[in-house]
């Protein structure tokens, strides 16, 4: 709703396509546009994790190094 809103007159944005295909019954193309969607936030998740962790790791190392000298 807010994608109609700010899209201004004329302009058609990514979720205001997929809506309007959507009403109109789901084609291989919305599916596969979701599919990538989804693998990529996924994808964006999974290396901030694991950015994290090795930072985390990282600290902790140091942590002990430095309370054992």
């Amino acid at each position: 709703m807010i994608a109609s809103f700010v899209a201004g007159p004329g302009a058609t944005t990514l979720p205001m396509l997929v809506f309007s295909s959507v009403r109109m019954g789901v084609n291989p193309e919305i599916n596969a546009l979701a599919t990538l969607i989804l693998l990529v936030v996924g994808m964006v998740g999974l290396i901030a994790w694991w950015v994290m962790s090795r930072s985390e790791k990282q600290r902790l190392r140091e942590l002990r190094q430095s309370t054992h000298s």
